[in-house]
């Protein structure tokens, strides 16, 4: 009776630490410029972020830059639409991140949240 409790725990116990790691992508939706700066200087501050935080950066069209991130065996592509007064990141594929249904491996938030901060960070040291 006590292997059977055990194993049930074990089961219960697996089945919330892995849903966990699923959540829902995480896009960054017009964040402002919170700053006077021109559309070169917004796209020079999220190409030095990326780049610094180990994406491959892009540019696709004008106001738009293609970002690529490689971490083992695991990859995301995000677009990063920006003017001079907003950006945007958004989810354009993955590869070994678990994603369906709008949901993705925490890693992908993660990684995202950490370009967002970064490129934050890279704005101000511009405007300075």
């Amino acid at each position: 009776m006590k292997i059977i409790k055990f194993i049930t725990v074990v089961f219960m116990l697996t089945s919330v630490v892995a849903c966990g790691r699923i959540q829902p992508v995480k896009n960054v939706q017009s964040a402002p410029v919170a700053f006077n700066l021109t559309t070169a200087q917004v796209e020079s501050a999220i190409l030095r972020a990326g780049i610094d935080r180990g994406w491959v950066m892009k540019e696709i069209k004008p106001g738009v830059i293609r970002a690529q991130i490689f971490v083992r065996s695991h990859s995301a592509v995000v677009d990063i639409d920006y003017s001079n007064k907003s950006y945007s990141i958004k989810y354009v594929s993955s590869d070994n991140l678990e994603y369906h249904n709008g949901k993705i491996h925490r890693n992908y938030n993660r990684w995202v949240n950490n370009l967002d901060v970064d490129i934050k960070h890279a704005l101000a040291k511009i405007a300075l």
